[in-house]
């Protein structure tokens, strides 16, 4: 398997005081548990809500605090930090902290080191949302960002003071997340991709349904990667019950019909589709308004086609990459060729369902790429995060190509 993204990077994590400090406990502990090396430095406030010793713990590294400790005048931390990290996360960051940093003041060791340090700063504000939208706040965020600072937006709900608006730290996947892009080439920037995934279920009547085994695993880690590479994501999905990652827009469909219907309105204003669900190629002919009972004969189901929204969209598509799965049990690279040209692919991503490391459920693949050039390439058996950003290294070849 391949290293995580994250796998070896060395991360700096401010923490700064607010009531979210505890939520920066779980952040560091999934960074690591990504491969990250995680140094927290606390602020004084952050040191009101949560003890160096459980940052510690958790990081099984120093945690620096104040500016002027006598043990680390010989190491210069606030110019060294800075140097020795690839990333500085501040999270939770404080109305105050930003403000420090808009103002270039160093008065504390976090402020110090983010003005002395030359690489990324990635700021996720956590506040009262009135201090949030105050416009000192907003003009502070204005010019950090123009500084070159990131900044994750805050979450709007409940807070702890009982107000409820924007202001609330970013939830871990969305934080996670922002940290994974900065590590990851932006190359599919400005690109708008539609992504299928998941299975489609044709209702027999109000209780059932016909549908396939597809989990929708490899369709969300394509959305997932798309977005670290900075794309524009609309994820058309079946019904799997996955959580959908932060930053895209979400169509929930369950039929075949509403699938074709959901991609065809949206064509027109993408660059890139993955077709990646399993789509059910029947329906029942016709649909039960009541559930049908057992009467102790034999049930004779008359099928209807759905339509073919691949084919559909190869012959419509006007300068779009336009990238197929097969999921095959035999003849595998035949049948691949086969679909590409009959559906006027760009690429298709070949693999075997009845692995037992590649089937459904499953949360490895192991896929052969073909693309219309004649190209191919078989992947070695991976996680399906790293298949999916194998795959769009693919794409990005494409769209490089002049597609």
């Amino acid at each position: 398997m391949a290293a995580h993204t994250l796998s070896g990077k060395k991360i700096l994590l401010g923490v700064c005081g607010s009531i979210a400090a505890y939520k920066a406990c779980d952040l560091t502990r999934h960074l690591r548990k990504l491969g990250a090396e995680v140094t927290v430095v606390l602020t004084s406030g952050g040191a009101r809500f949560v003890s160096p010793l459980t940052f510690a713990a958790l990081s099984a590294a120093r945690v620096y605090g104040p500016m002027f400790d006598a043990q680390d005048a010989h190491t210069i931390p606030h110019i060294n930090l800075g140097r020795d990290h690839d990333l500085i996360l501040v999270a939770p960051a404080t109305a105050q902290t930003i403000a420090r940093f808009a103002g270039g003041l160093a008065d504390d060791l976090l402020s110090t080191l983010v003005l002395a340090a030359d690489c990324p700063v990635l700021v996720c504000p956590a506040m009262n949302s009135r201090m949030f939208t105050h416009p000192a706040t907003q003009a502070n965020l204005e010019k950090i960002s123009a500084f070159g600072y990131q900044v994750v937006p805050p979450d709007s709900g409940p807070m702890a003071c009982k107000e409820e608006g924007p202001g609330r730290l970013p939830e871990l996947a969305v934080m996670v997340s922002a940290v994974e892009k900065v590590f990851t080439p932006q190359d599919l920037a400005g690109k708008r991709l539609l992504i299928t995934a998941g299975p489609t279920e044709e209702p027999l009547d109000p209780v059932r349904y016909l549908s396939n085994r597809s989990s929708g695993k490899m369709g969300y880690a394509l959305a997932r990667a798309a977005l670290r590479r900075g794309g524009q994501v609309v994820l058309v999905s079946g019904p799997c019950g996955l959580e959908p990652p932060p930053g895209l827009e979400l169509v929930s469909v369950r039929t075949a019909r509403e699938m074709y219907e959901a991609v065809l309105e949206r064509f027109a204003e993408v660059d890139i589709v993955v077709k990646c669900a399993a789509v059910s190629d029947f329906r029942p002919a016709r649909c039960a308004p009541v559930k049908l009972k057992k009467k102790g004969a034999d049930l004779f189901l008359e099928l209807a086609a759905n339509e073919d929204i691949l084919h559909t969209l190869g012959t419509r598509k006007q300068g779009q990459i336009l990238v197929g799965f097969a999921a095959e049990s035999q003849g595998h690279l035949a049948a691949g060729k086969e679909k590409l040209a009959a559906k006027n692919l760009d690429m298709i991503v070949i693999n075997d369902i009845q692995g037992e490391s590649t089937g459904f459920q499953a949360d490895t693949n192991q896929v052969t790429i073909l693309t219309r050039e004649g190209a191919v390439q078989e992947l070695p058996l991976l996680s399906k995060e790293e298949t999916a950003m194998a795959i769009f290294d693919s794409v990005v070849a494409l769209a490089g190509g002049g597609r």
